[in-house]
């Protein structure tokens, strides 16, 4: 595909890096990543990457608009209330950057339907909000060997790690199982500072984009934590061994998808 004029003004600032070039530009034109929740995480992680030029971006969300999203999920705005979130992030997305396709799935994620949703993209971005969705889309891009972003955020912190096949630990190696039903408190329960979904969000946009243009070094392998509060990032290397992963190790026991009771965690 050859860039129009406007095309080529449009991006400039990633073609003038060595990085990303004229190359990686349309690496992202003709990329595909999926958003998993249009909140507190996916709402900038979309944003950024219908901005960066990403050809097709989907994004899946059962929920509408709640004035009580404003706070954190900048995709969304007052005259969205009541709106379903996929459809007001696909028309903020689409007003950043016509250049990009929006797929929008307005439902829930389950064990019957991922393996649909994920199979087409070439990313996975999991911005949901409970621990049940986070290891059904662990889960599903193990079995289907797909790349994805993890995150998770509470009051003023933060955390992120990336998974590709065959590079390092899923988030099972390290999480193991969901934890007890309200062992861990929601964010409506705990709070969540709003600034802190643009930080972790914006940091799983960028690995998608670093994927897709094969630039720089992913978290594979790490988890990234974030105090707000102190100020201080930490990269913590993960185990490295995978081989007793109940569902990426040698012999899994996991083999089909898993619905775990819904027991919200982090923003959504």
């Amino acid at each position: 595909m050859a860039f129009t004029n406007e095309q080529l003004e449009r991006y400039s600032r990633h073609i003038i890096l060595k990085e990303v070039g004229a190359k990686g530009q349309k690496k992202l034109a003709n990329a595909k990543v999926l958003i998993i929740g249009a909140g507190g995480l996916g709402a900038p992680a979309a944003l950024y990457l219908a901005a960066a030029g990403v050809g097709t971006i989907g994004i899946a969300d059962a929920d509408e608009v709640d004035l009580s999203n404003l706070q954190r999920q900048v995709i969304h705005a007052t005259a969205d209330i009541g709106k379903p979130k996929v459809q007001s992030a696909k028309e903020t997305m689409e007003a950043i950057n016509p250049d990009v396709t929006v797929n929008t799935y307005h439902t829930f994620v389950t064990s019957e339907n991922v393996l649909d949703l994920i199979k087409d993209y070439d990313f996975i971005l999991d911005g949901t909000d409970n621990f049940p969705a986070k290891f059904l889309i662990n889960d599903a891009c193990v079995m289907a060997k797909k790349p994805f972003s993890h995150a998770g955020i509470i009051r003023f912190k933060g955390q992120l790690m990336t998974y590709v096949p065959g590079q390092g630990p899923c988030y099972r190696c390290v999480f193991k199982n969901p934890p007890p039903k309200d062992a861990v408190p929601t964010c409506k329960q705990a709070g969540v500072i709003g600034a802190m979904g643009g930080v972790i969000g914006s940091l799983q946009a960028m690995e998608a984009v670093k994927y897709i243009v094969g630039a720089g070094d992913l978290l594979t392998g790490y988890l990234l934590t974030f105090d707000a509060l102190k100020m201080e990032w930490r990269k913590v290397k993960l185990p490295s061994d995978t081989h007793n992963c109940a569902v990426c190790g040698d012999h899994p026991t996991i083999t089909e998808l898993i619905d775990y009771e819904q027991a919200e965690c982090t923003d959504h």
